[in-house]
């Protein structure tokens, strides 16, 4: 039995939705299936999130400095996975979550420097258990309204009583201006509701270039303090 995602996830909706009582298990069924899935993706975040401790803890033991600020995570809620198998076109359908939705797991990593998004994803990415699906690189590419970050697409095992289990999860790297500039465009322009204008567009979109300008002039120091350092070495 095909079962539509929306009755899926609001168990007090079914007893509207189906008054027979075969269909109603079928349901409630599905219901937890879901319930499930979404417990395993939250253990994706887990182990990603884990990961990323673990090497911010070896860099500050090595380093004098640790190139992770901040690590944050998000499980999508079903009204978000609702909308984007909508706007996709995908048929609202449990079976088709996991195989069509990679972004349900996300963790976002915010980084001082530019350069250091690049050389973390690379430590990430070298890991024996983790396996890159997709790369999106908005930074050397930035979106049209000026939006920049690395997104990493990757599988990533979770461990359970039944075994291993690949699960997806997202990761963005940005840097500290960037995920300013990415928290408050959105704030702006979603959560307030304002309309979709040239002038405000092109406003943000300047802010995006400033902010990147900015990352790359403090880059510029960094490197420059970095040289005095190795200088008077």
């Amino acid at each position: 039995m095909t079962t539509d995602i929306t009755t899926d996830i609001n168990t007090a909706a079914l007893l509207r939705v189906s008054p027979d009582a075969e269909k109603f298990k079928q349901l409630l069924k599905s219901a937890e299936s879901f319930r499930e899935l979404m417990t395993y993706y939250r253990c994706a975040i887990f182990e990603v999130e884990t990961k990323f401790n673990v090497l911010s803890e070896e860099f500050s033991l090595k380093n004098d400095r640790n190139p992770i600020e901040t690590i944050k995570t998000r499980l999508k809620t079903p009204q978000s996975i609702v909308e984007k198998m909508a706007k996709k076109g995908i048929p609202l359908r449990f079976s088709e979550i996991e195989d069509n939705i990679s972004d349900i797991a996300g963790i976002r990593v915010i980084c001082p420097f530019q350069d250091d998004i690049y050389m973390l994803a690379e430590c990430f990415l070298s890991q024996d258990d983790i396996t890159l699906v997709e790369k999106k690189d908005y930074i050397k590419n930035p979106k049209p309204n000026g939006y920049r970050s690395l997104h990493l697409i990757v599988t990533t095992p979770i461990f359970l009583t039944s075994g291993k289990k690949m699960m997806r999860a997202e990761i963005q790297l940005r840097t500290i201006a960037m995920d300013f500039w990415a928290s408050l465009e959105h704030s702006l322009r979603y959560k307030k509701n304002l309309p979709d204008s040239l002038k405000l567009s092109d406003d943000l979109l300047k802010c995006a270039e400033d902010s990147a300008d900015l990352d790359l002039r403090m880059m510029s120091i960094r490197r420059q303090i970095d040289a005095m350092k190795e200088g008077s070495e």
